[in-house]
C-alpha cells in the first residue's frame, strides 16, 4: 500500500438515505452520517485509537440522500495491521475488505449507509479538494407520473401537471460561470461564484421528472433554489427566462420556493486523471481558503 509520512490515504465510495440524518456534518446531539462512520471507525480501531476524521467531497444538507459519496480517511501503520489481525470464529475478510465488512455492520446496522469499496487512493488525493466537480439528481413525480409508493421518500410528489420543456428551457439558461447568490444561503465570508456545467430536466420511463445538475461545486440550498424555480416555470408561474434574469440579479427572491430535500440525491462525484489530483488540490484549497462552505448541496 502507498504511505505518505507514515500513514495511507484511504478512499471510500458509499451511500445513504439521508431521510434519517441531520446531514452529513458530525454536530452534537445528532444523528449525521459522519458521526455515524467515526464512531464505527472509534469502534473498529478501540484497542489502538481511531483515525483523525473523514474528509467528504460534498456535504450534504439534512435529509439529502447520496449514492456516489467519497470520504478518504488516513490510517497508519498500526491500524492498517489491525485490519489484517484474525478475528475468532474462524477465516474472516482482513484488509479493507474487513474494514468495509466492519464499517457496514456498525454504522450500516440499520441499513441507510453503505460503504460500497475502500481502496488506496493515489499520490495527491483529496476528495474534498481533488474534486472538479459534482452531480446531483433531484426526482418529482408530478399529476403524469407513476407514484410509486416505495419511491416516496426519494421524489416529491407534485399535485399537477408540469412542463418539462419550459422547466428544461430555464434550467439551460442558467449553465457558465456566474454569481448564483439568488440561489444561495449567504454566508458571511463565502462566494456565491459558482460554474453551473450541466442542468437538464427530462422525464423517465415512468414519466417521473427528473433533473441532472452538475456544477464545480454547490453553496448553501443552490440545487434545490434551482429546482424550485424550475418547477416554478413548469407550473407557470415563471416564465422560462426569469430565472436567469433573477441569477443576474444576484439578491434572494421570493418569487419562488426552494424545493424539499427528500428529492435530492448526490449522484457522482468527478475527479482528474490521477497524476493532476495533487495539483487540482492545491489549486482548490488555496481558492477555498476565501470561500469556507466548499461543496454543499
Amino acid at each position: 500500500m502507498r504511505q505518505t509520512r507514515g500513514v495511507t490515504r484511504i478512499r471510500l465510495d458509499l451511500a445513504y438515505d439521508g431521510g434519517g440524518f441531520a446531514g452529513w456534518a458530525r454536530q452534537p446531539g445528532q444523528r449525521t452520517v459522519q458521526g455515524e462512520l467515526e464512531a464505527a471507525l472509534a469502534t473498529i480501531f478501540r484497542r489502538i485509537g481511531p483515525p483523525s476524521g473523514l474528509t467528504v467531497a460534498g456535504r450534504t444538507d439534512v435529509g439529502v440522500h447520496a449514492t456516489g459519496q467519497v470520504a478518504h480517511l488516513d490510517l497508519d501503520a498500526a491500524q492498517l495491521a489491525d485490519l489484517d489481525r484474525p478475528r475468532r470464529g474462524g477465516p474472516a475478510p482482513r484488509g479493507l475488505e474487513a474494514l468495509v465488512r466492519r464499517l457496514n455492520g456498525i454504522a450500516g446496522a440499520d441499513g441507510d449507509v453503505q460503504v460500497h469499496r475502500a481502496t488506496v487512493a493515489p499520490d495527491g488525493f483529496d476528495a474534498r479538494f481533488s474534486a472538479v466537480w459534482r452531480r446531483y439528481e433531484y426526482r418529482i413525480a408530478d399529476a403524469r407520473a407513476l407514484r410509486d409508493p416505495r419511491r416516496r421518500g426519494f421524489e416529491v410528489w407534485h399535485p399537477t401537471s408540469l412542463d418539462e420543456s419550459a422547466m428544461d428551457g430555464a434550467a439551460r439558461s442558467l449553465l457558465g460561470l456566474h454569481d448564483f447568490a439568488s440561489f444561495c444561503r449567504p454566508r458571511e465570508g463565502a462566494t456565491t461564484i459558482r460554474t453551473l456545467q450541466e442542468f437538464t430536466w427530462a422525464r423517465d420511463v415512468d414519466g417521473v421528472l427528473v433533473a441532472r445538475v452538475r456544477a464545480d461545486a454547490f453553496c448553501h440550498s443552490m440545487v434545490r433554489a434551482l429546482v424550485g424555480a424550475c418547477v416554478a416555470a413548469g407550473a407557470g408561474r415563471l416564465a422560462p427566462q426569469r430565472p436567469a434574469e433573477l441569477r443576474d440579479a444576484a439578491a434572494r427572491t421570493s418569487e419562488f420556493a426552494v424545493s424539499p430535500a427528500r428529492g435530492l440525491t448526490l449522484a457522482e462525484v468527478g475527479y482528474p486523471d490521477d497524476a493532476e489530483l495533487g495539483a487540482r488540490a492545491e489549486q482548490t484549497r488555496a481558492k477555498r481558503s476565501v470561500d469556507p462552505d466548499g461543496p454543499l448541496d
